[in-house]
């Protein structure tokens, strides 16, 4: 309890000594520049000097201000463009009409440091107290800068807890669009998000797919090309390296140098701020380094403090976005003549010029620039700081409730969140044409104007607008680029090539390197059957099961279609040999026929021997069907007329074979064996076999018949077109049956070896057989494995082997008796004794 009583006394101690604390300034205000008294102030922050001094920390006494000098004219323009659309303000009758409005404008000197002191003495000065107390008004209502974005974020920063609007002028980071952290942060210039986007534009429409990146290690740099490294890569393209560093880092810097030197690619886009690049250029200078078609920010680009003769030689044919440049009329005039004579504070007066050197010490360096104004064209964010002063002037304007007739309510105090929230309403249209908004975000519309550094004849150098992009347009409409009148690195008017991998042909596919980026590739030919008529085709496409891919793979041609045809070699061998075969029996016909009646001929039944005849001719003629383009008929026809015509001929061979037999075994005595072989018999035995070969052929037709067929399986490149069999249970059906007559026949004709010579057919029979089962068994692991109309083939070769084995077997000795030895063909020699042989 005593404790709780002791907490509170303390708290109402410390309350009553802070209600009695003195509120007055710790230290001066530091880095105003330029200033003037009116009923509204407006802060201004640029970096009016680049190089700082920094003085020595010896904590013995009271530390001095930074030593600033290299005035950058650019910013030192920004505030002279500043007072001037304030001094145009306060001349105005209808708009804040009886309201002045004030400035103070602070030197930051490039520094971070300084530049959070300058906005602290904005927020404080005398005027914030009252007595003993603060007033908790802020002396300003809002601020114009800074020029950079990471000091623009310090800034804004800063002044977001109070409310404080900051308006800046080319702060184009994409970081201060977030309205959670900077909801007071507005600015005249667009956001990096849209340029970031429109330099990968630029990128792909020009067809380099390989660049190299350079960005400053900042707010700016970082921010803006992650946005671009997005955007390239949904545009298809590759980036090399991204390599970064900061002006105060020169050991990186060197490190950038070193890649750059070392890489392939040869676009580089440089995302980075004025003062890096001056280093950068520096430092390709100094190392010779030439030859890169450089991309540019508008950050840099119309910088004419970076034209020199060694930057030309380095950056001659850079192409980059740069703000739109904005003639604003009388501004050219008053920074030769009314800034100096009215707004600047060292003017030589009455006094000694001792006083006059004396109060003008620090202006030294800008006093050097009173009668220069050839820069003033050029300055192209000068008209964002302009619509910025007017943006701020019509927000106050609606504050204070001007009118033309009874003016402003001044004695309204404005706080400076309804100043933002003003803003956020402002739309106007500024004397140069512009349309003045901001979107949700604080921006601007996003407007670039493409620009091309180049030298002409003479050695002069121009700024040449090349293109432009307008986010406020149709997608379609944004970006307009002229390639014609650019001049590329070098002083080239071809457009550099800058590709990882050349463009792969059609008929070819792209396949990634391990470990690179997808930009780069090989390029792989297509595989058979596939192809690829587009450059840069990811993937091959496989051509329909009836196409094939033609030689150079980038069109599908159809298949080429194989049978046996009559017209080539094999085609027409086959043709001969079985016309010869058909010639050869005829003749043999013939020439039996003329000795029909002699003892050979009439010997073992001449009957069955023009039957044996007649179906070796149709042995013959039946293999010419296998021959030609299969059609429905052909293919019904060639396994059919194959299986009976040689079932005719064994049916032939087989009676001929048992005729023999039996003679010989009805001499011996009581046997009369040969009455159930007599011709009729034959010819019914004939018969039979051969009408059973029929039958099978018919049920085989009947129910699953042979019919054409496209073989794609075989060969994935062409088409066999072959007889597909219907179904195998019938073409073996028909082969086995012809096999089992066959291996009959020879076992008959085997037991009747040893018959005597002179009568014996049997054994040029049994070697007939011997023949025929060697060919037909040789057949079968041939037909399998066969391929296409080589299948064909090996059945005509074995149809043609087997009829003339038959042919000559059986014919060619009696054929040789009748033409070369007639005195052996009588019936005693026929009946003669002769001692047998055996096999």
């Amino acid at each position: 309890m005593l404790f709780c009583l002791y907490t509170l006394l303390l708290f109402h101690f410390l309350h009553a000594k802070a209600e009695k604390t003195l509120c007055r300034m710790m230290g001066d205000p530091k880095y105003l520049l330029l200033s003037k008294d009116g009923d509204v102030t407006i802060g201004g922050i640029f970096a009016v000097h680049s190089k700082k001094t920094i003085p020595s920390f010896e904590f013995t006494h009271k530390p001095q201000l930074l030593s600033c000098s290299s005035v950058t004219l650019r910013d030192f323009r920004m505030a002279q463009i500043m007072i001037f659309a304030i001094d145009e303000i306060n001349r105005s009758e209808s708009f804040l009409p009886n309201v002045s409005i004030g400035y103070k404008i602070y030197d930051t000197c490039g520094s971070r440091l300084s530049s959070m002191s300058a906005t602290m003495s904005m927020m404080n000065d005398q005027d914030t107290a009252t007595g003993d107390r603060c007033n908790g008004q802020s002396p300003i209502h809002a601020i114009i800068g800074e020029t950079e974005s990471s000091a623009t974020v310090i800034l804004s920063r800063t002044t977001g807890p109070f409310k404080i609007p900051v308006t800046s002028h080319s702060a184009s980071c994409d970081c201060l669009s977030n309205r959670k952290d900077y909801p007071s942060f507005f600015r005249t210039v667009a956001s990096d998000y849209h340029q970031g986007r429109a330099l990968a534009y630029i990128v792909k429409h020009l067809g380099w797919s390989w660049v190299g990146t350079v960005h400053s290690d900042n707010d700016y740099g970082n921010n803006g090309m992650a946005i671009f490294l997005k955007t390239a890569k949904k545009e298809g393209i590759c980036v090399e390296y991204s390599a970064k560093f900061y002006r105060t880092e020169p050991e990186k810097l060197l490190k950038v140098i070193d890649i750059m030197k070392k890489s392939t690619a040869k676009v580089i886009v440089a995302f980075v701020s004025l003062l890096e690049m001056s280093l950068l250029i520096e430092q390709l200078s100094l190392q010779n380094i030439t030859g890169f078609q450089v991309i540019a920010v508008e950050g840099w680009v119309a910088s004419k403090s970076l034209i020199t003769p060694k930057s030309l030689r380095v950056l001659g044919g850079a192409l980059g976005l740069a703000v739109r440049k904005i003639n604003i009329e009388g501004f050219s005039d008053y920074v030769v003549n009314t800034f100096w004579d009215t707004d600047f504070p060292c003017t030589e007066g009455n006094g000694n010029s001792s006083q006059y050197a004396s109060s003008c010490k620090r202006y030294q360096d800008l006093l050097v620039l009173k009668n220069y104004n050839k820069d003033v064209p050029e300055q192209r964010y000068a008209s964002n700081v302009y619509k910025a002063v007017y943006a701020i002037a019509f927000a106050l304007h609606s504050l204070l409730k001007c009118n033309e007739q009874d003016g402003c309510e001044k004695d309204l105090k404005i706080q400076p969140q309804q100043v933002v929230a003003s803003l956020k309403k402002v739309n106007f249209t500024v004397k140069f044409g512009d349309y003045v908004w901001f979107d949700s975000t604080g921006a601007a519309v996003a407007q670039y104007e493409v620009v091309n550094w180049q030298q002409d004849s003479k050695g002069s150098f121009q700024l040449k607008p090349v293109g432009s992009y307008d986010a406020s347009k149709p997608p379609h409409q944004r970006f307009v680029l002229n390639t014609e009148n650019i001049i590329w690195a070098g002083g080239q008017l071809e457009k550099p090539r800058s590709v990882c991998s050349d463009s792969c042909p059609p008929g070819t596919r792209k396949a990634a390197q391990k470990g690179r980026p997808f930009c780069c590739y090989d390029c792989i030919p297509c595989a058979e059957g596939e192809i690829s008529n587009e450059t840069d085709s990811n993937n091959c496409k496989l051509c329909p099961e009836e196409y094939w891919s033609n030689a150079e793979k980038n069109e599908c041609v159809l298949k080429a279609v194989e049978f046996l045809s009559f017209t080539e070699v094999m085609g027409i061998v086959l043709v001969f040999f079985s016309l010869f075969g058909v010639g050869l029996t005829v003749l043999v016909a013939f020439l039996f026929y003329s000795k029909k009646d002699t003892p050979i001929v009439k010997a073992n039944n001449s009957e069955l021997s023009f039957l044996l005849l007649f179906s070796l001719t149709m042995c013959f003629l039946c293999s010419l069907t296998f021959i030609g383009r299969p059609t429905e008929w052909s293919c019904m026809l060639r396994h059919t007329a194959f299986g009976i015509t040689f079932i005719l001929c064994i049916s032939c061979v087989l009676g001929k074979t048992v005729v023999v037999l039996m003679a010989f075994k009805a001499t011996l005595p009581g046997n009369n064996v040969m009455k159930w072989f007599g011709p009729a018999q034959q010819r019914l035995s004939v018969l039979a076999f051969t009408l059973i070969q029929v039958l099978i052929c018919v049920l085989w037709l009947t129910m699953y018949p042979p019919f054409p067929y496209e073989n794609m399986k075989y060969y994935k490149e062409k088409i066999i077109l072959e007889c597909s069999l219907g179904t195998s249970i019938g073409f073996w059906a028909v082969l086995g049956y012809i096999g089992l007559l066959a291996l009959l026949c020879f076992i008959l004709a085997f037991l009747a070896r040893t018959l005597p010579d002179n009568f014996n057919e049997a054994k040029f029979i049994t070697f007939s057989m011997l023949i025929f089962c060697a060919v037909w068994i040789t057949f079968i692991p041939a037909y399998v494995s066969s391929p296409g109309k080589f299948t064909v083939s090996v059945e005509i070769f074995a149809i043609l082997a087997s009829s003339f084995g038959l042919l000559f077997c059986i014919f060619a000795p009696k054929c040789y008796i009748i033409l070369f030895n007639p005195e052996q063909n009588t019936k005693q020699h026929l009946m003669g004794k002769t001692s047998s042989k055996s096999y």
